[in-house]
Formats: structure tokens, sequence, C-alpha cells
């Protein structure tokens, strides 16, 4: 009964743990949020403990159904990652399941410090650059524009030229201009704003 016990505490901890890793990612709006990191992560300890424990007695390589973890975990990150608007987005929600399988195992090892300090550096890495990425990175912008005639909208993209926007890339077909621009994270709404301001005679369609 004490050796269940035991049991029950590392799967109580890995998915505690697993579940921090999922409540930045949620608090982010990401893909994959607290259910899933607590799920993969308790999984990944049971894995761990059945392989460990579950054939005593018997001719058997522990580490085989750990290492069948790491594979398929792949499924489950390839299926938060997501092509939306020429960029690819949910790889480092990918790259955090694949971090609270490994945790999980540690857990179901009965690593306990090895996984608190995974964790504490993997929720301190996201945070810092969830942090540095507002306030020096940059932010993709989709802008859709229609006029009555093609030198309208390639006035459009003289002006954000003019004014210093970075134009990623664009398409002009039919009377509409779809066009990604880059932007400073820290200053996007006022950029935005003035953008707006700038493109007179023109439709704006969409902006995202």
């Amino acid at each position: 009964m004490v050796i269940e016990w035991n049991f029950i505490m590392r799967l109580l901890v890995a998915g505690l743990l697993g579940g921090l890793i999922g409540l930045e990612r949620e608090l982010r709006a990401k893909e994959a949020g607290l259910r899933t990191h607590f799920i993969v992560a308790l999984g990944s300890a049971l894995f761990m403990i059945i392989s460990q424990f579950a054939f005593d007695g018997q001719a058997h390589d522990a580490s085989r159904v750990a290492a069948q973890v790491v594979s398929g975990i792949g499924f489950i990150g390839a299926g938060v990652i997501i092509f939306q608007k020429n960029a690819v987005r949910g790889i480092t929600t990918a790259a955090g399941l694949w971090v609270a399988a490994a945790i999980g195992l540690a857990c179901g090892a009965g690593m306990f410090a090895v996984s608190v300090a995974a964790t504490l550096m993997t929720v301190f890495c996201l945070e810092a650059m969830h942090f540095i990425t507002l306030r020096y990175g940059d932010r993709m912008v989709s802008l859709g524009v229609s006029a009555t005639d093609r030198d309208t909208l390639m006035k459009v993209l003289s002006v954000l030229g003019k004014e210093g926007v970075k134009v990623e890339r664009y398409s002009l077909s039919d009377g509409r201009l779809q066009v990604s621009i880059r932007l400073k994270q820290r200053n996007y709404t006022n950029a935005i704003e003035h953008i707006l301001t700038l493109l007179e005679g023109v439709t704006i369609e969409h902006l995202d």
C-alpha cells in the first residue's frame, strides 16, 4: 500500500508541474492549455511507472516504454502547430508539451528535484521571452485594402514605404491589395491608428 501512495504522489506532482506550464500557455491564449499539459505530464508519469514496476520478475527493458512516449508526443505536438496567413504558429506550445512529457517521465521515475527545476526554468523562459518580445519584438499584421483603380492601391504601398513601414509581402488582384506589414510590438496600436489615417481613398476590408 505504501508503494501505491508513492506512485500516486508521482502522478500528482507530474500533473501539477505540467499544469503549471499549461497555465502559462492558457493565459497567453495558446492552442494547448492547462488541461492538455496536465494530462500529458500525468500520462507520461504513468507510462514511466508502468515501465518500471508493472513487469517485476519478468525480463524487460524499462526504458522502452519511456522511449515510445518521446516518439508519441510528437503526434500531439504536431496537432497544435498550424500554418496560418503565411506564418507557422504553435511551435513553442508544441515544445512545451514535449517538455511536459519529459517532466512527467522524470516524476514517474521519482526525480522530483529535477522535475521542479525543469518546470521553473521552462516557465521562466516562456515568461521572460514574452516580456522581451512585447518590448522589443515585431508583429506581423495582415491588411486588406480595396479601391476602384490600381493606381490608388499602388499608392498604398508608396505611403507605407514613405512612413518606414516594412512590407513583408503583398498581392494585388481584382481591385484588392493584400499586404503583410511588420510593426514594432510595443507601439503596435499607435502605429495602426497612424497608418489608417494615411490611407485615404481606399476601403479597409480587414486588419488582423
